[in-house]
């Protein structure tokens, strides 16, 4: 029997992911639905002894919008025939977010309203009564803290008496159209069922804001913070980076080496050099890169971010982009191919472009891992996290120039409407969920790349088979020694030229690639780069890695979310062109100065 479908509704910043979380637990998973354009999580669980499939929704200011997200919605709805609808609003803006229920009620749908973050309700002194708010809207009505769990059973009981209540739907909302709600419908429903403060307090929110906002302190106290930021990542992680490394390579020498002794030296090489060291010397970096998805869950789930976006737009608009941009941007420090899925949510098809022409350069993890590693090989560990920031600089310079040039062919005409929402420090749990997602997903991803990455670059440094291992006559020496009239100015051996080819399907490859490439892994392998490289190359071989052609995801992502060939082959040889001019300029002017 197909599960019956449960809608999650709500408007952005409500908690409604986080009710999510909660009661999918580990069964969420992203799901595609015929007839709509994008992905959607879903849960699919048993309820009061039913099985049903939960649905969460993007977050929408209005069933009638016009914004790409709200037309997802209505297109839902015309397509799925839906149950029950849970629309979770935010306790403490209850005036102001009660409309959607009103639309969704106007719809004839069974729900259920849930009142979220009724603790910081509490705290502001506002008062809900919401057995008299249920008579009078007809349907349930329940307070609850989806953060901490407050509430969380009884929404849980009456979610499932309403899903028991709610006939089995025929078919979906033919005609989804909305009739027009008077203005003064609202008020009403409050006279005499929600108590307001008779004097705003002060919040901490706000006290705060006056020093994070600051027209001219809040973007340095944002930078300033950003820095210390990657220096809790840097001198946390790079302490379990090298113990890992360590650990490996002593695993390798004290029991595979002994165990694979007896067999054909080419078949030990693949193994044992090729698998082993590619894949042990990339896995060595998961726990930094653990390290930065937590702390960059605290910042963002805590309500900087979006502060964030509200500092850079003034600077955005001049470029032809928004706060919206930015905050995609830096969701490409995660990943690149999230943040350009993202790009839907802009409603202005040159704001998107432009925004999705940019975003490839932002710092992701993959690369992070790269110059964590590259780092740690050639500069002094106290210069660590500057060197770091120093790349994320660049980043933010690339995609600037590029907003710069570009913006008079793609022109914005999407209005910037942000909520902040209240500062909150986050759970230990949502902390653990989203960081662990995330690298869930990048391992998910890593790791099929980096089998097919080592074994290609095996293949390359040992073919054709009378060559010596790495040496000019193999297949890879060739081709670096083909390419050196190119990249010599740019500072390139011929070694880092062939990761470079391979990371074009991947960047977590890079690291792997070098372990196959020098023929060992962990603290050798970055002995041995240490005594062939200079910080100075090192340093212009990070900025070609972070500049040049994203990989063969992002590239792949670009292409099916704009529907443009000619954007994604530009954006392609733009980056190369860009790469090569930068990191050659840097490295020549560093030899100039003598740095290397």
């Amino acid at each position: 029997m197909t599960p019956s479908t449960i809608a999650l509704l709500g408007l952005p910043n409500t908690g409604k992911s986080t009710f999510f979380n909660r009661i999918a637990a580990a069964r969420a998973r992203v799901g595609n639905w015929p007839g709509i354009t994008v992905d959607l999580a879903e849960a699919e669980m048993s309820l009061n002894g039913e099985r049903v499939k939960l649905v969460d929704l993007p977050g929408i200011y209005d069933l009638a919008g016009t914004a790409a997200d709200e037309t997802i919605v209505r297109e839902f709805f015309q397509r799925v025939p839906v149950r029950l609808v849970l629309v979770i609003l935010n306790a403490s803006q209850i005036q102001h977010q009660l409309r959607l229920a009103l639309q969704v009620k106007a719809w004839g749908l069974p729900m259920v309203v849930l009142l979220n973050m009724a603790d910081e309700a509490g705290q502001l002194g506002i008062e809900i009564d919401t057995a008299k708010l249920s008579d009078r809207l007809g349907v349930p009505v329940v307070a609850l803290s989806a953060k901490y769990g407050g509430g969380y059973w009884q929404a849980y009981e009456t979610i499932c008496h309403a899903l028991k209540e709610a006939p089995i739907p025929q078919g979906p909302l033919l005609q989804p159209t909305l009739p027009e709600l008077d203005s003064g419908a609202i008020a009403p429903l409050l006279a005499d069922t929600v108590t307001f403060p008779s004097r705003t307090v002060r919040r901490l929110t706000e006290q705060l804001d006056d020093w994070l906002l600051h027209p001219l302190w809040g973007l340095p106290l944002f930078f300033g913070g950003l820095y210390l930021v990657f220096q809790v990542v840097w001198v946390l992680g790079l302490g379990l980076q090298g113990w890992l490394s360590d650990t490996f390579e002593a695993f390798q020498g004290q029991v595979l080496e002994p165990v694979f002794a007896g067999l054909p030296p080419l078949l030990s090489s693949l193994l044992l050099e090729g698998l082993y060291g590619g894949i042990t010397t990339v896995a060595a970096f998961v726990p930094l890169v653990t390290i930065f998805f937590i702390v960059m869950a605290i910042v963002e789930d805590s309500g900087y971010l979006a502060r964030a976006a509200y500092l850079m737009d003034g600077l955005m608009a001049r470029l032809g982009l928004d706060g919206r941009s930015f905050v995609l941007g830096l969701m490409g420090f995660g990943c690149n191919v999230p943040a350009l899925m993202a790009t839907r949510i802009i409603r202005s098809p040159g704001l998107r472009l432009l925004t999705m022409l940019i975003i490839p350069f932002s710092l992701c993890s993959a690369r992070l891992q790269v110059f964590v590693f590259l780092i740690a090989c050639l500069f002094p560990p106290q210069w660590g996290a500057a060197v770091l920031v120093s790349l994320y600089g660049w980043s933010i310079l690339a995609a600037l120039f590029t907003a710069l040039c570009f913006q008079g062919y793609f022109p914005n005409t999407d209005p910037f409407l942000l909520e902040l929402p209240p500062y909150r420090w986050p759970t230990a749990q949502q902390v653990i969920l989203r960081a662990w997602g995330e690298v869930r997903h990048f391992l998910s991803r890593a790791t099929g790349f980096i089998m097919m990455g080592v074994l290609v670059v095996w293949a390359l440094t040992h073919l054709p088979l009378n060559a010596t291992p790495s040496s000019p006559e193999t297949w890879a020496g060739r081709l670096g020694t083909a390419l050196q009239p190119l990249l010599a100015p740019v500072g390139i051996t011929p070694e880092l030229t062939i990761a470079l080819i391979v990371g074009f399907v991947a960047k977590e490859i890079v690291i792997g690639a070098l372990a196959v490439i020098y023929h060992l892994s962990g603290t050798s392998l970055q002995q041995a780069i240490a005594q062939d490289l200079t910080p100075l190359q090192a340093y212009s071989f990070m900025l070609f890695t972070l500049l040049y052609t994203p990989c063969l995801s992002t590239l792949a992502t670009l292409w099916s979310e704009s529907k443009r060939g000619p954007l994604t082959i530009f954006a392609t040889l733009y980056a190369l062109g860009i790469a090569w001019l930068v990191s050659g300029a840097v490295y020549q002017l560093g030899h100039w100065w003598g740095w290397g």
